[in-house]
């Protein structure tokens, strides 16, 4: 079962903005791409780099470290040196609040 959160106002996060938070003891990096809200762990699953330092591209994040990329949408690994993916949450906003499920 999904427990929502609610971390903050959507007009917090501008389009083309990301910030990070920490839910549960996890942080996650959460992304605004054309006013669509994406949430996935901020550790690379190749050597724990700072996904938040990285490129956004689409909905690709790139690793800083060794250029790893992943989906923003479902954490998929899209290319080495990482081969496992990363943890994506569920986002929706409500009455103008953005929420993250854990």
């Amino acid at each position: 079962m999904t427990t929502w959160t609610d971390v903050m106002s959507a007009k917090e996060l501008a389009e083309g903005q990301h910030t990070l938070i920490v839910l549960e003891g996890i942080e996650l990096l959460l992304v605004n791409i054309d006013n669509q809200y994406y949430a996935v762990e901020n550790a690379c699953s190749h050597d724990g780099g700072d996904l938040s330092e990285g490129e956004i591209s689409g909905r690709e994040i790139t690793c800083p470290r060794h250029g790893a990329r992943f989906c923003l949408k479902t954490g998929e690994v899209l290319c080495a040196p990482a081969f496992e993916d990363i943890e994506a949450y569920p986002v929706r906003v409500v009455d103008g609040r953005i929420q993250v499920g854990i």
